[in-house]
């Protein structure tokens, strides 16, 4: 199980109110309700790995060099050497360390790559598998990608109406909830991304296609290097104005399937395998938690998913 760490965390955050505090009056929403997501899912999916997928770059020079848009909206102040700072509520911010030091104690994996989102981290974890299925959990529709049957099934729960409401896709889910080729439907969900832009990542997409032409011009054509193909050659199934704005699409479409297609080769740091661990790494160190932040009862609910003996 690979789980998309700030969109779990942005959601538990968003989804569980401000008032429930430590002792001191900090909110602890965040952190309480991630260590509960993954007690749900544990217990949903009975993983044997773990590993919970980290952003080191938000918003990587790479993607932006080549499409300056790419999640600019998110971008609350750009700091010396270029790089930017995401907008994020100021009381989330201490509880993503405070997520860091219980995921520590508790000997549950997180890793990154450095210039890298989680969705690459992903990607390439996901790739790289060669033992066990994989589920992907994310609030994030662009993982919808990485859904593959060989050489292992990796499928993706998606959490956007929450945890307890998720929906598992694989190749057959993604395909007939998008209208895409069921023989390569993670990939071609990217590429419909790529032809209808996506406002939230500030893709702008191709002028005049939507999701549903987007959907249909893969259904005829099969992939995007065929659609552009048969506009440039004039395929008159291709209506003059849709032919005329993939044309001149054509740099951002290039741009776009660095920008949007997830990485495959990211150098992974920290612990890739994520054996979920017969006990907790530093019991001592969760005790000293629970008793600052008062999340006693989430991490008991989650000892309690992993069978351990353990209860805080």
């Amino acid at each position: 199980m690979l789980l998309d760490g700030a969109s779990l965390w942005f959601r538990a955050f968003h989804g569980i109110p401000e008032k429930i505090t430590a002792p001191d009056g900090r909110p602890v929403n965040a952190i309480r309700g991630f260590i509960d997501m993954i007690a749900v899912l544990v217990n949903r999916e009975h993983p044997r790995r773990l590993v919970v997928c980290l952003d080191y770059d938000w918003r990587p020079k790479f993607r932006t060099d080549l499409i300056p848009s790419y999640k600019a909206h998110r971008v609350a102040e750009v700091v010396e050497g270029g790089d930017s700072v995401e907008e994020v509520p100021d009381t989330l911010t201490p509880q993503v360390d405070m997520i860091a030091d219980f995921l520590a104690a508790a000997g549950l994996a997180s890793a990154g790559a450095h210039g890298c989102e989680a969705d690459d981290v992903i990607g390439t974890l996901a790739d790289s598998e060669t033992r066990d299925p994989v589920v992907v959990v994310s609030g994030d529709r662009d993982l919808l990608q990485v859904v593959v049957d060989d050489p292992v099934e990796v499928r993706v729960l998606y959490v956007g109406k929450g945890v307890n409401r998720a929906e598992m896709f694989g190749p057959d889910e993604v395909a007939e909830r998008y209208d895409v080729p069921r023989a390569r439907p993670g990939t071609a969900y990217a590429e419909l991304a790529m032809l209808r832009g996506d406002p939230s990542d500030g893709l702008p997409g191709v002028t005049g296609v939507g999701e549903k032409t987007a959907a249909k011009l893969l259904a005829q054509f099969g992939t995007l290097d065929d659609i552009e193909a048969a506009a440039r050659s004039g395929d008159k199934s291709i209506t003059p104005r849709i032919r005329t704005s993939i044309i001149d699409s054509a740099e951002y479409l290039q741009a776009a399937r660095t920008v949007v297609f997830v990485r495959t080769d990211a150098e992974i740091e920290g612990d890739g395998d994520g054996i979920i661990p017969a006990g907790p790494a530093d019991p001592d160190r969760i005790a000293a938690l629970v008793a600052e932040l008062g999340i006693g009862s989430s991490v008991n609910r989650l000892a309690t998913a992993l069978g351990w003996s353990e209860r805080w």
